[in-house]
């Protein structure tokens, strides 16, 4: 089918509620199809995430014309009680320092040569 994610099996160390809070850090006016796009998830499964990211007080959003913009709180604590004392921005800052890593190949931004 076309649009539906691939399926995954197994568990993950991110959650989902995690990378499409992520995406949204990332773009605070993407819509719900791009948000699943980037985080390989149904239009229905963030809308939920979405709901309950709201309900927690972790994201908000405003309407303007028809696109939403979002607003996360940086400083929410997140609900695990491991990470007591952990906020959104510290999970955030995580996720975009892996992120560039990613993107780039190094933890310094700059691209590594690979080595003969």
């Amino acid at each position: 089918m076309d649009g539906v994610p691939e399926p995954h099996t197994g568990w993950t160390f991110v959650t989902n509620h995690a990378r499409v809070l992520a995406a949204i850090a990332d773009n605070h006016s993407a819509r719900i199809r791009d948000i699943a796009a980037r985080c390989r998830l149904t239009e229905r499964a963030v809308q939920k995430i979405i709901s309950d990211l709201e309900e927690a007080g972790y994201l908000s959003h405003t309407r303007e014309g028809r696109t939403n913009t979002y607003r996360i709180d940086p400083s929410k604590v997140l609900r695990h009680p491991a990470e007591a004392g952990l906020t959104v921005a510290a999970l955030l800052s995580l996720l975009v320092r892996a992120e560039e890593v990613r993107s780039t190949g190094s933890v310094d931004g700059t691209r590594r040569h690979a080595r003969a």
